[in-house]
């Protein structure tokens, strides 16, 4: 059985206690119509022969005490509690001397049926809605088989109240399972976001590291037998590469595990999925990458300022997989990276001076991923051959004042 919607907005009052006032509404309206108000010759419906006598006035408080029962346990067990408001309704009836059960003394069983429709499944909301017109067609059915004169028009007024009550129900029982489903259905979203973003991280660490164990291990065994110095200092970097992609591995892999655990706590209190990286790694991985034999020129332009996690990250990680498809597929010796900071963008270019139309043929998903990087930051992306030969690589990535601003903050 699915768990039943709750109702967020009337969750802080009981359903009892709204039904009860439903019930006490319908009894006071009961009396008002029977008193000459200010302003009447007459009360609006004459009082029967019980209605003030000991004994209707008794058969009221059995009502209301049943009414009130019924009341307690609505919320445990819907049914049962309906069944006491309709026969609390039926009992009250009893000494109005009318031939039908009225409206007043039925609001509080449309509340009931209300919130059974609301908050219970389908199945049990249509149980209550036969409950409440079999109730008022026993009535009936009792009272012509008396002989006596039945209300058939005006017990189909309040039969129509029941189902309206019932109608109104169901349709927030309806648009609560609708909030919940696109709720449910946002959290899937964000979760596939969320390992398409974790994936886009291990392909472009991957991805570059391999690169640089690929160029070292070829110096390596280029040089193993005339300069066994050297291929032993290749080695050691080939070692070094591993190592560390493995760390990223396994850091990234276990807040992955933690995030498939579900235990139920905050993202920012789960180990963090992404690596404390960002642009002032990009001298570490020209180091990196030109001991492999690839030569990183880096220039610096403008004010170098802290900028917002999500935009250094990303922008660090097209500076990396722009270095590593030079170092895999444009078959060079050095490429030049630009790092620029205006005042209300970064911008990013690399450019190599090796065989372009490699570079886009065996692209791979990086260039792809770079594309949906700068697409989420809403910035502007160009990979293409340069034209004075080789291949080149732009990225501008919008910078808000604001986030920069509560970015230098934070950092200060």
């Amino acid at each position: 059985m699915s768990p039943t919607p709750s109702l967020p907005r009337l969750k802080l009052i009981p359903p009892g206690w709204w039904v009860g006032a439903g019930w006490y509404a319908g009894v006071l309206l009961t009396f008002l119509v029977r008193v000459r108000l200010p302003g009447e010759y007459e009360p609006s419906v004459r009082p029967g022969v019980l209605f003030y006598r000991w004994d209707g006035l008794l058969t009221q408080l059995l009502a209301a005490a049943l009414a009130a029962a019924g009341c307690v346990v609505l919320e445990r067990r819907p049914l049962k509690g309906l069944a006491l408001v309709l026969g609390a309704a039926a009992l009250a009836t009893m000494s109005l001397s009318v031939g039908e059960i009225p409206l007043a003394q039925f609001l509080a069983a449309d509340v009931a049926l209300y919130f059974i429709a609301a908050t219970r499944s389908r199945r049990t909301g249509l149980a209550a809605l036969l409950m409440a017109l079999g109730t008022l067609a026993g009535f009936l059915t009792m009272r012509l088989l008396a002989g006596w004169v039945v209300g058939t028009s005006a017990e189909l007024v309040v039969a129509l109240t029941a189902v309206v009550a019932w109608l109104v129900g169901g349709s927030a029982y309806e648009s609560r399972l609708q909030n919940e489903r696109m709720a449910a259905r946002s959290s899937e979203q964000a979760v596939v976001q969320e390992r398409l973003r974790i994936a886009r991280e291990m392909h472009d660490m991957v991805a570059h590291s391999v690169g640089i164990i690929a160029l070292q291990a070829g110096a390596a065994a280029r040089v193993v037998h005339t300069r066994p110095d050297a291929a032993r200092e290749a080695m050691s970097a080939v070692e070094a590469a591993g190592r560390e992609t493995l760390s990223g591995l396994r850091r990234i892999l276990g807040a992955l595990r933690e995030t498939d655990s579900g235990d139920g706590r905050a993202a920012s209190e789960r180990a963090p999925l992404r690596p404390a990286e960002g642009l002032a790694d990009v001298e570490r991985l020209a180091r990196a990458t030109t001991a492999a034999g690839v030569r990183v020129e880096v220039r610096w332009e403008g004010d170098r300022r802290p900028l917002p996690p999500d935009i250094d990250l990303s922008a660090f990680r097209i500076v990396q997989e722009s270095v590593t498809n030079v170092v895999r597929h444009a078959s060079t010796d050095a490429c030049r990276v630009s790092i620029a900071y205006g005042s209300e963008e970064l911008a990013i270019e690399v450019v190599d001076r090796g065989r372009g139309a490699g570079s886009t043929t065996e692209r791979g998903f990086g260039l792809v991923g770079m594309r949906e990087r700068v697409a989420l930051l809403h910035g502007q992306f160009e990979a293409a051959p340069h034209p004075e030969g080789g291949f080149r690589v732009t990225a501008r990535l919008p910078v808000p004042a604001a986030a920069a601003a509560a970015a230098a903050g934070s950092t200060a």
